[in-house]
C-alpha cells in the first residue's frame, strides 16, 4: 500500500495508525500469539490468498516474504482488518479479532509511505494517537518513545526536515505509542535507498527487541528479511511454500521456488544411481556426485542437485584436490569484480552455467574469461530436491 500527500494536505489518519487498541481477552494458552485458520482470500473467481494456517509466537520478528502478487500484504491486511477474509479466522492473544473493525483490534500498522502530518512536528505526530484518545499528560510517553527511536533531539522539527529513515522511526513511534500487541508493517523499507534501507533493518531489529513486542513485517526484499526475522514463511501464489529460520531456510529449502527465490542456487539436473553409506550416488551427464541422504527432499531417482554458488571454489584445472569432494569442471565464460567478492559464470562439460562466488583473498590470476577450471565442494553443502518440481521456479516475477 502506497499513500502520497501533496503541498499541505493532512493525510486521513488510519484507524489501525491512530486509535486505541481495544483491551483483548484474557490470553489463551499461546499468550499474544498472532494465529491464522484457514484463513483464506478470494476476488470473484481470483485467489489472492488459499486458506492457509500459521502461528506468529508472542515477541518474534516475523517476516512474510514474497514477490508481487504472492498473497503476503493481503494476509497482513486481513490481520489488521482492511481486509475481510473470505475463509477463516484471526486470532490476536487467544481473543478471536475476524469481525472486529480495526480500530478494535490490538494492533498498529506502518506503511512504505510515513503519512506524517506536515503541520505538526515529530513530538505532536507521535502524540497524536494519545491526543486523539482525550489524553492530556503526554510528555513522558513521548519523551520515552522518542528515545526509544534516537529522535529526542529532533524534536521539534517539522517531518520536512527529516531523512527519510528518521520519518520512518517517527511514523513506528507514533504506531508503538498506543502499545499494540503487534505491530504490522507493510513493505517499511521500500522508499528508501540501499545503504539507509539497511541501517533502518538494524534500527527495527533494535527497537522490536527492546519493546518485545510481536513484529509482522511483509516484504519481497530477501536480504531484508534474513537480516530481522526471526521465522521467515516464503510466499508464492497464495500459499505458503516454507516456513522457517532465515538459515534453515537458506541452507535446506524444500523447494526449487524457495532455492531459488531466497539467495541464489545452482540446480544441477542429475539421476539418482545408488547409495553408499549416509550418501546418495548421482550422475550428472558423466560426471559422478554424492549428496547426504539426509539433505534430499525426495525419493524421486530423478533429481536437482543443488549447491550455493558462494559453496564452490573454483581453481586452475591443475589444482590438487582432495578425495571426497563432488567436482565438475568447465570453461569461465564471465566474471564481474564486486569488492567484497568475483562472480563468476561456469560452463561445466554438462553445458549447464553455474554460478560462483570467490572472496577476493589470494586471487588466481590464470582464472579469466576462456579459462579451464575446475569447481569443487563439499557434498554436505549440497541438497537434493524432486525434479518434478521447475527447475527456474522462482526465478523470474511470473513464478510469484
Amino acid at each position: 500500500m502506497t499513500e502520497q500527500t501533496t503541498g499541505t494536505a493532512i493525510p486521513a489518519p488510519t484507524p489501525a495508525e491512530t486509535s486505541a487498541p481495544a483491551p483483548a481477552a484474557t490470553p489463551a494458552a499461546g499468550g499474544g500469539d498472532v494465529r491464522l485458520t484457514g484463513i483464506g482470500k478470494t476476488y470473484g473467481t481470483a485467489t489472492a490468498v488459499h486458506p492457509l494456517d500459521l502461528t506468529v509466537p508472542q515477541g518474534s520478528f516475523f517476516a512474510l516474504l514474497g514477490a508481487s502478487g504472492c498473497g503476503k500484504t493481503t494476509t497482513l491486511r486481513m490481520i489488521a482488518g482492511l481486509e475481510d477474509p473470505t475463509s477463516g479466522t484471526v486470532v490476536i492473544g487467544g481473543q478471536d479479532v475476524t469481525a472486529l473493525p480495526p480500530y478494535k483490534r490490538p494492533v498498529n500498522t506502518v506503511f512504505q509511505s510515513y503519512a506524517l502530518f506536515p503541520h505538526l512536528d515529530i513530538y505532536e505526530n507521535v502524540a497524536f494517537g494519545l491526543r486523539r484518545r482525550g489524553r492530556k499528560d503526554v510528555k513522558k510517553q513521548v519523551e520515552d518513545m522518542l528515545e526509544l527511536v534516537e529522535l529526542g533531539p529532533l524534536a521539534r522539527r517539522k517531518p520536512h526536515q527529516l531523512s527519510g529513515g528518521q520519518q520512518q522511526r517517527v511514523a513506528v513511534a507514533r504506531a508503538l505509542i498506543n502499545h499494540p500487541q503487534v505491530l504490522l508493517l507493510d513493505e517499511p523499507l521500500g522508499a528508501l535507498d540501499l545503504k539507509l534501507r539497511r541501517q533502518m533493518q538494524l534500527e527495527l531489529k533494535r527497537i522490536q527487541t527492546e519493546v518485545g513486542i510481536t513484529f509482522v513485517h511483509v516484504t519481497h526484499d530477501q536480504e531484508e528479511a534474513m537480516t530481522m526475522a526471526d521465522t521467515i514463511a516464503v510466499m508464492n501464489a497464495g500459499r505458503i511454500e516454507q516456513l522457517g529460520a532465515p538459515a534453515d531456510l537458506y541452507e535446506n529449502p524444500a523447494t526449487t521456488f524457495v532455492a531459488n527465490f531466497l539467495g541464489q542456487s545452482n540446480l544441477i539436473p542429475a539421476e539418482v544411481t545408488g547409495a553408499s553409506g549416509d550418501d546418495l550416488l548421482l550422475t550428472a551427464g558423466s560426471t559422478r556426485l554424492t549428496v547426504p541422504r539426509a539433505r534430499c527432499t525426495t525419493d524421486a531417482t530423478r533429481v536437482h542437485l543443488g549447491v550455493r554458488p558462494e559453496k564452490i571454489t573454483l581453481t586452475h584445472a591443475d589444482a590438487d584436490i582432495a578425495e571426497g569432494r563432488n567436482r565438475l569442471t568447465g570453461t569461465v565464460v564471465d566474471s564481474s569484480f564486486i569488492g567484497v567478492s568475483t562472480q563468476y559464470v561456469v560452463r561445466t562439460d554438462t553445458g549447464q552455467e553455474l554460478a560462483v562466488f570467490e572472496q577476493n583473498m589470494d586471487r588466481d590470476t590464470r582464472v579469466t574469461a576462456g579459462a579451464t577450471v575446475l569447481l569443487h565442494w563439499n557434498p554436505a553443502h549440497s541438497f537434493a530436491l524432486d525434479a518434478a518440481q521447475a527447475i527456474d521456479a522462482g526465478t523470474t516475477e511470473g513464478d510469484a
